[in-house]
């Protein structure tokens, strides 16, 4: 049965919990003082929670964070520094041929507070109008269309196009909520920090592989507000930083490491990887990123089987290819551990537990699919990067 998505603030808990009776759980989004602050798994009985149990579930779920934050606030304390006047900012979102999705997610921005921000959308190689007829819709918002194939071309033009010198990047899948670009915004204070991400709830565990997806590889990375110092840590383990999906950098990254790499990303053989590289060179460079569980998002994972055994082909697929061009640009030979390490670790007792039937085990179609694209990550980047080279020649023989 399906999961229901529930939001809460812990000072205000309603009497009891009623939903459709077709959810036998609910996945609740703790909040203090509208701050996410953890989240619990509630069973259900005919779409209700037991009442009396609520408030303790919720706060044993929490846990020290609902200490620590009440701490916090009572001392008028922030982690994040002084408040400082909130920059400008460009918000972009990149996106091919997916009105319903983009609908939803121009829908989730207008709700954001008005502090002067600009609205960028990045059409990428559509293949209909829907998306330019769309943004007619939406006068806030300036269309723009990039025929270079790839999420990280797309993201590259945003920043040329961006106005401002802090540019927050959502993908169409998702819905941020309204605090999130001043969440983001707010830990810039400090000039080393060039990234900053976000937490990423899902938006909807209606099927089965909405659900896996979420247990298995969740885009939150938890609650707790971290700092990834490019001095004090190792740059290549940056799974933990948070994902492109919520995310702002500064402009003038493109002065200080270059732009996002564009054989890598989505519309690219690669698939993906292009944010953990970016995230990658910004930490060798010294720099600082910012993990924020403020600035929170909604994603609607992929719904089907199908559609779940080619996204976690394709972090294969965008993992090795990230590590393939360390190796060969930076000829880091660390990825060569890490990619054992992954194996050996993870990869390999996960599959055997898969075909042993151990609960609890992820679906052996699911592994294998993975560990394809893991295998053909590193040809992947080499059939990018000649497949650019070839477009941007015939690109400028006009």
């Amino acid at each position: 049965m399906a999961t229901a998505i529930i939001d809460l603030e812990i000072s205000k808990l309603p009497p009891e919990i009623t939903v459709e009776e077709r959810y036998s759980k609910a996945l609740v989004l703790i909040r203090q003082g509208g701050k996410p602050i953890g989240q619990a798994l509630l069973s259900l009985v005919g779409g209700r929670a037991d009442a009396s149990l609520l408030r303790e579930t919720l706060m044993n779920a929490a846990g020290e964070n609902l200490w620590k934050n009440w701490l916090y606030d009572t001392l008028a304390w922030d982690e994040r520094g002084p408040v400082q006047a909130m920059p400008l900012a460009t918000v972009a979102v990149c996106t091919r041929d997916r009105p319903e999705d983009l609908r939803r997610c121009l829908d989730a921005l207008m709700q954001i507070p008005d502090d002067g921000q600009e609205y960028l959308v990045i059409d990428n190689c559509p293949g209909t109008d829907a998306t330019k007829e769309l943004i007619k819709n939406y006068p806030q918002v300036r269309y723009v269309r990039e025929d270079l194939p790839g999420s990280s071309a797309a993201r590259n033009r945003a920043l040329r196009e961006a106005k401002h010198e802090f540019v927050a990047f959502t993908d169409d899948d998702a819905a941020p909520d309204p605090n999130w670009l001043r969440s983001l915004l707010w830990n810039f204070s400090h000039p080393r920090v060039m990234c900053v991400t976000g937490l990423v709830m899902p938006l909807e565990l209606e099927t089965e592989a909405q659900e896996l997806f979420e247990w298995y590889s969740p885009h939150g990375r938890g609650f707790d507000r971290r700092v990834f110092d490019g001095a004090q840590c190792n740059p290549l383990i940056v799974h933990l930083v948070g994902v492109s999906a919520s995310m702002a950098v500064r402009k003038s990254l493109s002065d200080c490491i270059g732009l996002f790499d564009e054989a890598l990303g989505a519309g690219t053989p690669t698939v993906g990887g292009e944010d953990c590289e970016l995230f990658a060179r910004i930490l060798r460079a010294g720099y600082c990123i910012v993990y924020e569980p403020r600035a929170l998002s909604w994603h609607r994972h992929r719904r089907t089987w199908e559609e779940l055994r080619k996204t976690l082909q394709g972090y294969g697929i965008g993992v090795y290819a990230f590590w393939t061009r360390i190796l060969v640009k930076n000829r880091e030979l660390g990825v060569v551990r890490l990619a054992l390490g992954w194996l050996y670790s993870k990869q390999i007792p996960e599959l055997f537990a898969s075909l042993r039937k151990q609960r609890g085990s992820i679906p052996s179609d699911l592994l294998l699919a993975q560990l394809r694209g893991c295998i053909s990550g590193p040809m992947a980047y080499f059939a990018s990067r000649k497949r650019l080279q070839e477009v941007k020649e015939k690109v400028n023989q006009f």
